[in-house]
Protein backbone atom coordinates (compact mmCIF):
# COMPACT_ATOMS: atom_id res chain seq x y z
CA UNK A 1 0.00 0.00 0.00
CA UNK A 2 1.17 3.57 -0.90
CA UNK A 3 0.61 6.81 0.87
CA UNK A 4 0.88 10.09 -0.12
CA UNK A 5 1.99 12.55 2.00
CA UNK A 6 1.31 15.87 -0.72
CA UNK A 7 4.98 16.40 -0.38
CA UNK A 8 6.00 14.46 -3.12
CA UNK A 9 6.17 17.20 -5.66
CA UNK A 10 8.60 19.75 -3.03
CA UNK A 11 11.39 17.06 -3.20
CA UNK A 12 14.30 18.15 -4.99
CA UNK A 13 16.13 15.55 -7.79
CA UNK A 14 19.29 15.66 -8.85
CA UNK A 15 19.37 16.86 -12.63
CA UNK A 16 22.33 17.86 -15.07
CA UNK A 17 20.45 20.99 -16.33
CA UNK A 18 21.90 24.65 -16.58
CA UNK A 19 19.28 26.02 -14.37
CA UNK A 20 19.09 23.82 -11.54
CA UNK A 21 22.78 25.09 -11.05
CA UNK A 22 21.58 27.58 -8.57
CA UNK A 23 19.38 24.70 -6.99
CA UNK A 24 22.14 23.79 -4.11
CA UNK A 25 23.72 26.15 -1.81
CA UNK A 26 27.21 26.16 -2.21
CA UNK A 27 28.72 24.03 0.62
CA UNK A 28 31.85 26.65 1.55
CA UNK A 29 28.66 29.45 2.49
CA UNK A 30 26.70 26.95 4.26
CA UNK A 31 29.93 25.84 6.37
CA UNK A 32 30.27 30.00 7.31
CA UNK A 33 26.65 30.49 8.20
CA UNK A 34 26.90 27.29 10.31
CA UNK A 35 30.28 28.25 11.68
CA UNK A 36 28.68 31.97 12.64
CA UNK A 37 25.08 30.14 13.93
CA UNK A 38 26.94 27.91 16.17
CA UNK A 39 29.53 30.95 17.42
CA UNK A 40 26.31 32.61 18.51
CA UNK A 41 24.40 30.10 19.40
CA UNK A 42 23.22 28.95 22.71
CA UNK A 43 21.02 29.87 25.80
CA UNK A 44 23.70 33.11 26.73
CA UNK A 45 25.76 33.55 24.25
CA UNK A 46 24.27 36.56 23.73
CA UNK A 47 23.14 37.76 26.63
CA UNK A 48 26.85 37.47 27.48
CA UNK A 49 27.96 39.25 24.16
CA UNK A 50 26.03 42.17 25.08
CA UNK A 51 27.42 42.57 29.36
CA UNK A 52 30.11 42.73 27.51
CA UNK A 53 30.02 45.60 25.07
CA UNK A 54 31.00 48.37 27.54
CA UNK A 55 34.12 46.83 28.58
CA UNK A 56 35.99 43.99 30.41
CA UNK A 57 33.96 42.89 33.60
CA UNK A 58 35.24 40.46 36.45
CA UNK A 59 33.37 36.85 36.48
CA UNK A 60 31.44 37.58 39.15
CA UNK A 61 30.36 40.97 38.33
CA UNK A 62 29.37 39.32 34.62
CA UNK A 63 27.43 37.18 36.48
CA UNK A 64 25.47 39.01 38.74
CA UNK A 65 24.57 41.29 35.85
CA UNK A 66 22.96 38.03 34.13
CA UNK A 67 20.42 37.09 36.22
CA UNK A 68 19.24 33.11 36.30
CA UNK A 69 22.98 31.95 35.09
CA UNK A 70 24.49 29.48 36.75
CA UNK A 71 28.29 29.53 37.91
CA UNK A 72 28.53 26.35 35.54
CA UNK A 73 26.50 27.71 32.43
CA UNK A 74 28.54 30.80 32.50
CA UNK A 75 31.68 29.28 32.73
CA UNK A 76 30.92 26.94 29.63
CA UNK A 77 29.59 29.98 27.68
CA UNK A 78 32.35 31.57 28.27
CA UNK A 79 35.27 28.93 26.96
CA UNK A 80 33.36 28.60 23.92
CA UNK A 81 33.06 32.03 23.39
CA UNK A 82 36.93 32.17 24.11
CA UNK A 83 37.28 28.79 21.66
CA UNK A 84 35.59 31.05 18.94
CA UNK A 85 37.27 34.20 18.94
CA UNK A 86 34.66 36.34 20.58
CA UNK A 87 36.06 37.00 24.37
CA UNK A 88 39.31 37.23 25.49
CA UNK A 89 40.17 36.19 29.27
CA UNK A 90 42.56 37.66 31.23
CA UNK A 91 44.37 36.18 34.21
CA UNK A 92 45.49 39.18 36.41
CA UNK A 93 48.57 38.33 38.79
CA UNK A 94 47.35 39.82 41.42
CA UNK A 95 46.52 38.53 45.64
CA UNK A 96 43.45 37.10 45.31
CA UNK A 97 43.42 35.98 41.27
CA UNK A 98 41.42 38.11 39.39
CA UNK A 99 40.01 37.18 36.03
CA UNK A 100 38.70 39.50 33.48
CA UNK A 101 36.72 38.96 30.22
CA UNK A 102 36.23 41.20 27.25
CA UNK A 103 35.13 41.34 23.32
CA UNK A 104 37.37 40.60 20.65
CA UNK A 105 37.81 42.89 17.62
CA UNK A 106 36.12 39.74 15.96
CA UNK A 107 32.84 40.18 18.51
CA UNK A 108 33.00 44.19 18.37
CA UNK A 109 33.02 43.28 14.69
CA UNK A 110 29.18 41.67 14.97
CA UNK A 111 27.93 45.17 16.10
CA UNK A 112 26.26 45.85 12.36
CA UNK A 113 25.10 42.54 12.34
CA UNK A 114 23.48 42.88 15.70
CA UNK A 115 21.84 46.08 14.90
CA UNK A 116 20.37 44.97 11.73
CA UNK A 117 18.83 41.93 13.76
CA UNK A 118 16.96 45.18 16.20
CA UNK A 119 16.19 46.44 13.12
CA UNK A 120 14.84 43.54 11.99
CA UNK A 121 13.33 42.76 15.30
CA UNK A 122 11.21 46.10 15.10
CA UNK A 123 10.00 45.79 11.97
CA UNK A 124 8.28 41.70 12.18
CA UNK A 125 9.09 40.84 15.76
CA UNK A 126 6.35 42.89 17.46
CA UNK A 127 3.79 42.03 14.38
CA UNK A 128 4.27 38.20 14.00
CA UNK A 129 3.83 38.31 18.01
CA UNK A 130 0.61 40.33 17.93
CA UNK A 131 -0.56 37.86 14.84
CA UNK A 132 0.48 34.48 16.88
CA UNK A 133 -1.58 36.19 19.97
CA UNK A 134 -4.75 37.15 17.80
CA UNK A 135 -4.92 33.34 16.34
CA UNK A 136 -4.51 32.13 20.03
CA UNK A 137 -6.70 34.52 21.00
CA UNK A 138 -9.32 33.34 18.05
CA UNK A 139 -8.56 29.62 19.28
CA UNK A 140 -9.06 29.70 23.00
CA UNK A 141 -12.11 31.81 22.12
Amino acid sequence: MKFETGMENNTMSPCDSAECAGCAPDPALLDGFKHAIHALGGKWKLEILLALMNGAIRFGALRRSLDGITQHMLTAQLRELERDGLVLRTVLAEKPLRVEYELTDAAYGLSPAFRELLVWSKTYGSRSYTAREATLGAELA
